[in-house]
């Protein structure tokens, strides 16, 4: 079987990154250890002044800004429009004891091909009439894995083995309700917000090679971007924003009041997509870490260096060229975070998680309301991190928690206060 040039190049790459792993990469926990380090100025223009205003911001220099992590991270975003279809594969309007109505979608995302899609899974709350808001996450195993509710269709793609009840990498009846503790569906609901969500596999398996089986290959002509252009986290990035086009027509949600919320290597996919794509009201990155919201010059938790690594295929090739001299990378996470200003933003970490950095996850959220200051809008003007358990920040909203890396009831608690508040 013959190979395109682009598949074998990005091949390479992949192989390069599981061969890095069998290196020792130093990592560091201890603050005292953290070196100095200088950010790259989020207002600085190409021409050498500093951006004053909320028109050069949204002019120049978000665009600026927006280029150099495709060129330095996660490469291209697709521009071109595709024509997608929906298929409503079920629906029952007294789901969940009759609080909610559950509506299960297809999404297909290839013009001609209807084995490339998503299946969205939406749960809306009956007690509100109207339009309501929503959230719109990723999962990381499968819808049936959000909620003991045994009509959500049960996945047949790929799943990571360590997934509960998952054989030979698909899921079983034991898979369902595997996650609910980060999908804290009654509250959700009872606070008015609908809830959506996606198995982020189903754009791409997460492994290096997954690209072979995901929309980076199977879209290359239709988009005429070649999967070595882009990454897997622009392949979930991108997926968040076709899901966008369906909620904008689906008439019970609110299609100004969509907020996007991600955890993990996914809260860096989140961040990617609200970068892209200004339909995104609101963004929260849930311990998103190293590639999201933590500055990658200081010398703590994962590292870029680590990261890729063990994650080849995460992001964009160039990336990995920076593993060795960080200071090089034109970019850092407050770059990255100020490019959702002027929407309202929330960062959180959690005490225990030290491998996602949370004292750099803070300073970049502070260093971006330098951003959100050209709108005339409240960041964080702390100087040190919150006690645990107490917000800070007004637009850009932080806090830290006590617990391990995780999605609790606390931190959703959190996001729908403030997006109550955001969104009134």
């Amino acid at each position: 079987m013959k190979i395109a040039f682009p598949y074998c190049l990005l091949l390479l790459c992949c192989f390069a990154g599981f061969k890095s792993q069998a290196q020792t990469f130093p990592s560091n926990n201890d603050e005292s250890k953290v070196a100095a380090y200088t950010l790259p100025d989020v207002l600085k223009m190409p021409n050498g002044k500093q951006c004053a205003n909320s028109r050069e911001w949204m002019q120049v220099q978000r665009p600026y800004i927006f280029h150099l992590y495709e060129e330095n991270q996660f490469g291209r975003f697709p521009s071109k429009k595709i024509n997608i279809r929906y298929r409503l594969l079920e629906t029952d309007k007294n789901a969940l004891g009759g609080t909610a109505t559950r509506k299960q979608v297809r999404i297909f995302l290839h013009p001609a091909d209807s084995s490339v899609y998503t299946d969205l899974l939406l749960y809306i709350p009956n007690q509100v009439k109207g339009p309501v808001p929503v959230f719109l996450g990723y999962n990381f195993s499968g819808n049936h894995t959000v909620s003991t509710d045994n009509n959500i269709i049960l996945g047949n793609r790929w799943v990571p083995s360590r997934a509960r009840g998952a054989v030979n990498n698909r899921a079983t009846e034991a898979s369902r309700g595997a996650d609910t503790a980060s999908w804290q569906v009654s509250t959700i609901l009872v606070k008015g917000f609908a809830i959506a969500t996606a198995y982020y596999g189903d754009l791409e398996p997460d492994t290096a090679a997954g690209f072979m089986m995901g929309i980076r290959s199977s879209l290359k002509d239709v988009l005429n971007i070649q999967p070595n252009e882009w990454c897997a986290m622009g392949a979930w990035a991108w997926g968040l924003s076709l899901m966008v086009d369906y909620l904008q027509q689906d008439n019970s949600i609110d299609a100004h009041k969509i907020a996007l919320l991600g955890h993990s290597r996914l809260g860096k996919a989140a961040l990617w997509a609200g970068a892209a794509d200004p339909r995104f009201a609101l963004i929260v990155s849930n311990e998103s870490g190293e590639g999201g919201a933590a500055i990658s010059r200081r010398w703590y938790g994962e590292t870029l260096q680590i990261i890729n690594a063990h994650f080849p295929h995460w992001f964009a090739a160039k990336y990995k060229t920076y593993g060795d001299n960080v200071n090089a990378l034109p970019v850092d996470a407050h770059m990255l975070l100020s490019l959702m200003a002027p929407r309202p933003l929330y960062v959180a970490s959690a005490v225990e998680d030290t491998w996602s950095d949370p004292k750099g996850e803070f300073l970049s959220a502070k260093e971006a309301s330098k951003v959100y200051a050209l709108f005339g809008k409240k960041g964080i003007d702390a100087d040190s991190m919150p006690a645990l358990q107490q917000q800070v920040g007004g637009t850009v909203r932080y806090h830290i928690r006590a617990g391990k890396h995780a999605v609790t009831l606390y931190d959703w608690e959190q996001y729908l206060q403030f997006a109550s508040e955001q969104f009134r």
